[in-house]
């Protein structure tokens, strides 16, 4: 599954793409005809809070209509309809630009805050931005929250 989101939807979208789905986010502005010519398009579902986006012709073939406000509650309006897997590849994704994240070279290592480097094995960038991820802290609580959302759902129970 590939996804778009409206602007009004950006942090659903950056979950999408935490949990390793292919995610646009809209720039904001773009019309509400070209983002769903560009769903069709690319053959992503289109997720909006934006009614009128529902008018259009070909929308009933790609477009979400979600009615929540909070991220919580669209992750779980979203599993009603989709069968999303909150741990589909977690962490493949550049949160900010959406290319896949590459294996990066240790030698990048002094590029990680003093911090954060003791203990860490593995480094990862965007090959699109170059942006450097790495699996601190932040990552767990992430990881915990995206395995909530897929226990949740109670497609994909969590293990043992």
């Amino acid at each position: 599954m590939r996804f778009l989101c409206d602007e009004m939807l950006l942090r659903l979208g950056r979950w999408l793409r935490a949990s390793g789905y292919d995610t646009v986010i809209a720039e904001p502005g773009t019309s509400d005809r070209a983002l769903v010519a560009q769903a069709c398009h690319e053959d992503r579902w289109l997720l909006t809070r934006d009614r009128k986006m529902a008018e259009f012709r070909r929308a009933k073939d790609c477009l979400i209509l979600l009615t929540a406000n909070d991220v919580t509650t669209q992750v779980e309006e979203l599993g009603r309809r989709l069968p999303v897997d909150w741990l589909h590849a977690p962490f493949s994704r550049c949160l900010l630009c959406n290319a896949p994240l590459e294996t990066a070279a240790l030698e990048r290592l002094a590029e990680v805050p003093p911090h954060s480097r003791e203990g860490l094995d593995a480094l990862y960038a965007c090959s699109g931005c170059h942006r450097l991820y790495w699996h601190g802290s932040h990552v767990r609580r992430m990881r915990s929250r995206l395995a909530a959302w897929r226990h949740a759902s109670g497609r994909h129970p969590m293990p043992g």
